[in-house]
């Protein structure tokens, strides 16, 4: 931290980064074809994992008004709930139902996150501002519009990520998405490149959420309802800053008192590419299991080695999972685990679900699940060890893979094959594979929560890129509540 100290008053510029950021949000914007066409199927990914939420009591009893009864003139809708609340607690409640069972998409560089946690915020804010419009006899936003901002809150979301590891100073990658939504948010209602920099400097300005809840010893289940409070927190502060609420122009480089000597150990945040569509055309889709991103291909690898494991278990010796350095950081553990959220973190007990059943669903997390006396019989036998070339691989812009690899030892001498899986189903270089895949857990999401009928009336709608395009928000919502 600089021991400069400050008594020059003179008020400075907006830092540099904030103004780019601003700048991006609020100039004319056409996306790539392969950037809208991933935003519909992320809109679409992303509502789904809402709604399978819902099965979840836990998840549930965070909805709803603070206050029961309270009422909201153009409310916005929770989907799969008859919930109709103001746009900041309509934000939090979508935003945990999206993240909830950590399923929906993920970006992975030196920072970590989930883009679409920012659609709490966009959508409900969205949804209001589409039935004040029709209110005052003013066009609604569109689907579309909701498509954009997707992308932008993406983009800064990501990029922010590609080279600043928030996690090695101890801050939770939540902060990206207050950022990325308080951003587009102040844009969806009007706001001017001076309303997104005061809203931005001011969520620099916020404390910022540690990771303490994500990692042994404390995991928890706020890491299920962070990201619904910070795409919150952006949307009450881009309320503010279109009441006229003041800036902050030096936030990040106030010598002593900004964000970058008080929490980023004095170092500027590096962003050498460019605003544009790079992170919804890469990212990555949570297809098959509700687990964290690095134990994806994993997972896959114990999978292919589940028939010849599942009845050999006393005959195990050790089992060598290869990995890379963020996953050994993240989700590699030993000793009790404590609730599903831990253990959906633990990259030993997913690869051991994955050998014992050939499957892995949200249910693997619960306690009935984990009492499984084989789960931690296994786990005691893994070793761990990070491969440098998956680690390379990882952060090779031209790659973005996530390897792993398992290899399973027998008492008698004999080993399996080295299982090796480099990109997860979700991967951008498995898109044509994935797609129908994703499609199909779209599907079943919506049957979770809805009649066939239903099911298929939105199913059909969000595949016709134009009617859906097209449609207002109030009007999408109405169809999904």
């Amino acid at each position: 931290m600089s021991n400069i100290n400050v008594t020059e008053n003179e008020r400075p510029d907006f830092d540099e980064e904030l103004k780019k950021i601003a700048q991006y949000v609020v100039k004319p914007y056409e996306p790539s074809k392969e950037a809208l066409e991933t935003a519909r199927y992320n809109f679409m990914d992303s509502l789904g994992c809402a709604l399978l939420a819902l099965r979840y009591s836990e998840c549930r009893k965070l909805l709803g008004p603070y206050i029961p009864g309270t009422q909201v003139p153009y409310g916005a809708r929770v989907p799969g709930t008859s919930y109709i609340l103001d746009p900041i607690k309509a934000a939090f409640d979508l935003g945990a139902m999206i993240r909830w069972l950590d399923f929906n998409d993920t970006w992975l560089a030196a920072e970590w996150g989930h883009p679409s946690d920012n659609i709490g915020g966009i959508l409900a804010v969205a949804d209001y501002i589409s039935q004040k419009n029709i209110s005052l006899g003013l066009p609604p936003l569109t689907m579309h519009d909701v498509f954009i901002a997707m992308i932008k809150a993406h983009e800064i979301q990501g990029i922010l990520a590609l080279e600043n590891a928030f996690n090695r100073v101890g801050l939770d990658h939540v902060i990206l998405v207050k950022i990325a939504t308080v951003a587009v948010v102040t844009q969806l209602l009007g706001g001017t490149e001076a309303h997104i920099l005061n809203a931005l400097s001011s969520a620099f300005v916020d404390g910022q959420s540690l990771r303490t809840y994500r990692h042994a010893p404390n995991t928890g289940s706020r890491k299920s309802w962070a990201a619904g409070d910070a795409t919150a927190r952006g949307v009450q502060l881009a309320f503010m800053a279109m009441k006229g609420e003041m800036g902050y122009p030096s936030a990040l480089t106030a010598p002593r008192w900004g964000f970058y000597d008080v929490l980023f150990k004095s170092e500027p945040f590096k962003v050498s590419r460019p605003y544009g569509n790079y992170v919804m055309e890469n990212i990555l889709f949570k297809i098959s299991f509700p687990a964290e991103f690095h134990s994806q291909t994993a997972i896959e690898c114990a999978f292919k080695l589940h028939n010849l494991v599942a009845d050999n278990l006393g005959q195990i010796e050790k089992i060598v999972l290869t990995t890379q350095e963020p996953a050994i950081r993240i989700i590699s553990k030993t000793g009790p685990l404590y609730n599903p959220a831990d253990r959906d973190h633990c990259l030993q007990y997913l690869v051991a679900i994955g050998l014992l059943f050939g499957r892995l669903t949200a249910d693997d997390f619960e306690a009935e699940r984990a009492a499984d006396p084989r789960i931690d019989a296994l786990r005691s036998v893994m070793v761990v060890e990070e491969d440098p070339q998956f680690t390379l691989d990882y952060y090779d812009e031209n790659k973005r893979a996530i390897s792993n690899a398992i290899q399973v030892y027998f008492k008698d001498g004999t080993h399996t094959d080295k299982v090796v899986v480099e990109y997860p189903l979700g991967h951008r270089r498995r898109r044509a594979e994935g797609i129908p895949a994703l499609l199909e857990k779209f599907k079943s999401s919506l049957l979770s929560a809805f009649p066939a009928l239903k099911t298929e009336e939105i199913y059909e709608l969000c595949l016709d890129k134009k009617k859906i395009d097209a449609m207002p928000v109030h009007h999408f919502m109405e169809i999904v509540t």
